[in-house]
């Protein structure tokens, strides 16, 4: 070898050492920005009181119990709160989210109110791209925090679109459909899941038969199953799926490819595609339910318990309630947790609007009368 060379191990041939190569991106004012950023962040969770668990009323001699763990009560409304702080504080530590760059979001609602919130407490431009069929009170809250909605006329579109979007502004893409399962500490730590147990401790069925979820990410369905399993609870996990989704599908006939010509009337819930945070293995159960019947177990919702919820916390509700038939035709004790997603009062012009149903063509009598006749008499007459 020539003097200074070195051999395939890195070693001299004699003359100069071969200097060291160093890079040195350190920076102490983007360090100090991104620890006051995290603690920013931290400390939304500090302030944030748990959210409520609630009792539907059911017939005392049945011997089960319902309950619907309240996440509407979140500082911005709504079960992604606890996904949105998750995931800023996997792109902070990550390095992704910089200062004055924008983040970029996919979404149909919920979660990007709830990423404004948090771009705006650590002062981060915000971009939620969805659909032009979003409701006008998301959009409102959305541009409440300062930041800007970004349309599509096609549902399908929004991942490409917010990837180009993040892209030409120089920001970051968040992908909540990628990152929801990964950026959730599945084992405790003040998750859903682990709030759930804590708060059903002193109730006659502490550990639930099951938990219903609904899924638009696959996130939360992850970290609660994740979860179960985990501390090994003697409960299952079932997932209720939207009309115009593909998950229930896909789940069935373990199709990762399975695809929905057309997007979900229930925001914020069902996808078109098979979503990467969307764990089918970790399920145990999937329903399909249709739209209408979601509509009238929310308005149910209203009439039992004077709460008005979204459409995903009525399509969660009306699996919830017939499982709890199940139970009661078995004379099978026990407990069911399902999940307040949202406040309806974000859709008064969709859910809880006969002009709206009208348009769609959906008709929710039938369904109305299942759930009064069951909770009247205990028959499930689908």
């Amino acid at each position: 070898m020539r003097p200074g060379a070195t051999d395939a191990a890195g070693r001299g041939s004699g003359g100069s050492a071969v200097p060291t190569l160093d890079v040195d991106r350190s920076d102490p004012a983007h360090r100090a920005w991104l620890n006051e950023a995290v603690r920013k962040v931290q400390a939304d969770a500090n302030r944030s009181a748990d959210t409520h668990l609630l009792r539907f009323p059911l017939p005392p001699e049945w011997g089960i119990d319902l309950y619907l763990k309240d996440e509407s009560t979140h500082p911005t409304g709504s079960l992604k709160h606890r996904l949105a702080r998750s995931l800023f504080l996997y792109g902070l530590c990550n390095g992704w989210i910089r200062p004055e760059a924008p983040v970029v979001e996919a979404s149909s609602g919920s979660t990007a109110v709830s990423e404004a919130y948090f771009a705006s407490l650590i002062g981060v431009p915000f971009i939620a791209v969805m659909p032009r069929t979003t409701s006008r009170e998301k959009c409102r809250l959305i541009e409440f925090h300062g930041a800007r909605c970004h349309f599509v006329d096609d549902p399908r579109t929004m991942y490409a679109e917010a990837a180009a979007l993040a892209e030409r502004t120089g920001g970051h893409y968040m992908d909540q459909f990628t990152y929801a399962e990964r950026a959730t500490d599945w084992r405790g730590n003040n998750n859903i899941a682990e709030s759930i147990y804590s708060q059903l401790r002193l109730e006659r069925h502490p550990v639930p038969a099951w938990i219903v979820a609904t899924a638009g990410t696959g996130g939360t369905s992850a970290t609660i199953a994740r979860y179960v399993r985990y501390m090994q609870h003697d409960t299952h996990v079932c997932v209720a799926d939207p009309e115009n989704s593909c998950f229930f599908d896909g789940w069935k006939e373990h199709d990762p490819h399975a695809t929905s010509e057309r997007g979900s009337r229930i925001e914020g819930i069902g996808r078109p595609r098979m979503e990467p945070s969307f764990v089918t293995g970790a399920i145990d159960r999937m329903m399909k339910v249709p739209d209408a019947a979601s509509v009238a177990a929310v308005r149910a919702l209203d009439r039992v318990i004077g709460r008005k919820a979204g459409g995903s916390t009525g399509t969660g509700l009306w699996s919830a309630l017939r499982i709890v038939a199940e139970m009661a035709n078995q004379g099978r004790p026990g407990s069911v947790v399902t999940l307040v997603c949202d406040p309806g009062e974000r859709y008064l012009d969709k859910y809880y609007s006969d002009t709206w149903l009208a348009e769609q063509g959906l008709d929710i009598t039938p369904y109305a009368q299942v759930i009064d006749t069951f909770l009247a008499a205990g028959r499930w007459e689908e």
